[in-house]
């Protein structure tokens, strides 16, 4: 996963961008960049790191504009920052466009040879966003007409890129000369909202992947971008959007409102804190059916994304909801750290336990999901060293099973716990007295208590059935392989600190 953003308003626009990529900051902490338009040129910045020490005052006064992007990067297969796919990625032919990308493209291999054997483009870099840009850029060259852009070749080039590019993808391109573009891939598997600010000068548009960055910077919620759409919202303000996809299916990423996103958001008409307490609700049900037997002193949640699901659930139980662990603020999510070296160390950084409320108790910890099960083993032992009688853990979440292909950090099935495991093999290996899942089916139930609305959900990493229907074992083998070569070498450098302005191409024209 990763944040993207964007903003079409009557004033420069580089704070906005800046603030609103901390606000999604949770989505990705490799990199970060922002591209502003003004005065006929592209304005870039891009580094690694988190947003507060990627931009300096130096910098953002060389964002002018009042029309951008930004992008705070996540790495899909675990790999260290590699300067050169920061986003956003810009080439100048035909046109001058700039794109930020949120997903995972399952084919980009066989359109990185299409596009070098085929189409004559060459790919700079590893990223598959990369191969996205040069995708739409082939694909609005063919369908503008004497290289004029206007917004029947924009939609034309989106429809031609649905029939190319396979897997998941929110799109943010910036158009030279035009405007800003929204698109989703005809699943919807990734999230993006709409945001409108009515101001004098007339209206200010905002594009996000999630909700809570409209929030902060004072825009009303508007709708998502439907699955297989297009936004086109040209530099005047002027908003326009058609469906561009042949076939489409409204099945988003149910690991999104499990941990993802903030529980701040509304996404897909869903409040993610709704969903996250209605997944407590029914966990509860489950302990009360199946392990009766418990004798539970204290539900305690895992910081920070299990806190709406353990609090519900001892609600039902009518048993004491306790905060036993105390989290540095200061370290970053480990689920989305590299290396399980990395992760084990920081979980003791991150969390701290209060004696008080394990000593001498039985606690039901209560985590959002069970991954790679590093977090739970140290969390359970830590629980114990506090003095806790007998530790059992809860997942809101089913078993994380399989791969994930869509933009999530885990794709190598030899890292997830429960992968090959049984329920009570899982529990061994983290250490616990009792181990309870969720049902995929009562998590399923659990959405759709929030948004009946939505009948499917993108599900792979807890049942392997991948909802673009292309993924074979042989992909899923070539990405672990790929994953198991560390070091593997970048095509590419990095720019004088990924700064940069380019000449906007001046064909390009309403």
């Amino acid at each position: 996963m990763c944040g993207i953003l964007g903003v079409v308003a009557k004033t420069p626009v580089n704070q906005l961008l800046y603030d609103g990529l901390q606000v999604l900051q949770h989505r990705g902490q490799d990199a970060a960049g922002i591209a502003t338009a003004a005065g006929g040129r592209f304005h870039m910045h891009k580094g690694p790191g988190l947003v507060r020490d990627v931009f300096r005052t130096r910098h953002m006064r060389n964002l002018v504009g009042n029309w951008g992007i930004g992008h705070c990067r996540y790495p899909t297969a675990g790999s260290a920052y590699n300067a050169a796919e920061a986003q956003p990625f810009y080439v100048n032919s035909p046109f001058g466009l700039m794109l930020a990308h949120n997903g995972n493209l399952t084919n980009a291999e066989q359109l990185r040879q299409d596009m070098f054997l085929q189409d004559l483009r060459h790919m700079n870099t590893n990223s598959d966003s990369e191969v996205l840009l040069n995708v739409f850029a082939h694909e609005l060259q063919v369908a503008a007409k004497q290289y004029q852009v206007d917004a029947e070749a924009i939609f034309k080039a989106v429809a031609g890129t649905h029939k190319r590019v396979k897997g998941a993808y929110a799109v943010l391109v910036m158009i030279a000369g035009y405007g800003l573009l929204a698109f989703r891939d005809p699943y919807g598997i990734r999230p993006m909202v709409i945001g409108r600010n009515d101001t004098t000068a007339g209206p200010e548009y905002m594009v996000a992947s999630e909700s809570v960055a409209l929030d902060t910077l004072g825009f009303k919620y508007l709708r998502d971008v439907e699955p297989g759409e297009a936004v086109l919202i040209d530099v005047n303000g002027n908003f326009q959007s058609r469906q561009c996809a042949e076939y489409t299916l409204h099945a988003p990423c149910m690991f999104e409102y499990v941990y993802l996103a903030r529980p701040d958001s509304l996404m897909d008409g869903m409040s993610v804190y709704e969903t996250r307490v209605k997944m407590g609700e029914f966990l509860a049900d489950k302990i009360k059916h199946t392990l009766p037997q418990l004798k539970i002193d204290a539900v305690i949640p895992i910081p920070d994304s299990s806190r709406p699901s353990a609090m519900e659930l001892a609600a039902r139980l009518d048993i004491p909801y306790r905060e036993g662990f105390v989290k540095n603020r200061y370290i970053g999510r480990t689920f989305i750290m590299p290396g399980q070296a990395t992760r084990r160390k920081s979980v003791r950084q991150k969390l701290n336990a209060i004696a008080q409320e394990f000593k001498g108790k039985n606690v039901l910890l209560v985590d959002d999901s069970i991954v790679r099960g590093t977090t739970s083993r140290e969390i359970v032992l830590m629980a114990r060293e506090a003095g806790a009688l007998n530790v059992y853990m809860a997942s809101a979440a089913p078993p994380v099973r399989y791969a994930n292909v869509y933009g999530i950090d885990m794709p190598s099935r030899d890292e997830l716990i429960a992968s090959g495991r049984t329920e009570e093999q899982v529990r061994v290996e983290i250490g616990a007295d009792a181990l309870i899942y969720q049902d995929l089916d009562a998590l399923k139930k659990a959405l759709q208590a929030v948004n009946p609305a939505i009948a499917q959900f993108e599900t792979s990493c807890f049942d392997g059935n991948y909802i673009t229907g292309d993924i074979t074992a042989e992909y899923l083998t070539g990405i672990e392989d790929a994953r198991n070569q560390p070091g593997k070498p970048s095509n590419a450098g990095d720019d004088d600190e990924g700064q940069m302005d380019l000449n906007l191409v001046q064909s390009a024209t309403h």
